[in-house]
């Protein structure tokens, strides 16, 4: 198998697809989050930096928690497919 640039821009879409996954819970999980908060915020019309970062905050971490068997399960495939086919990648 040679390496072409096609094989290259697959390999660099699939790091970037599995980043991407691997974010989701988070930032998906941050993006409720901050609308409730905002919502919350524009109807008692308090305006805190912080009462908007620090639940986001708490609640990615969960998030991440949560999400963490699953992200590692991903990784650990990923990785060990990329390991396991170096040989074809050298030929």
């Amino acid at each position: 198998m040679a390496i072409t640039p096609e094989f290259v821009v697959g390999f660099a879409r699939e790091a970037m697809e599995l980043t991407l996954v691997i974010c989701l819970p988070m930032m998906g999980v941050g993006l409720v989050v901050g609308v409730v908060i905002s919502v919350f915020q524009a109807a008692t019309q308090i305006q805190d930096a912080t009462l908007s970062l620090v639940p986001k905050l708490v609640a990615m971490f969960v998030a991440l928690i949560l999400a963490f068997p699953w992200i590692m399960d991903k990784m650990i495939t990923y990785t060990t497919k990329l390991f396991t086919n170096i040989p074809q990648y050298i030929h």
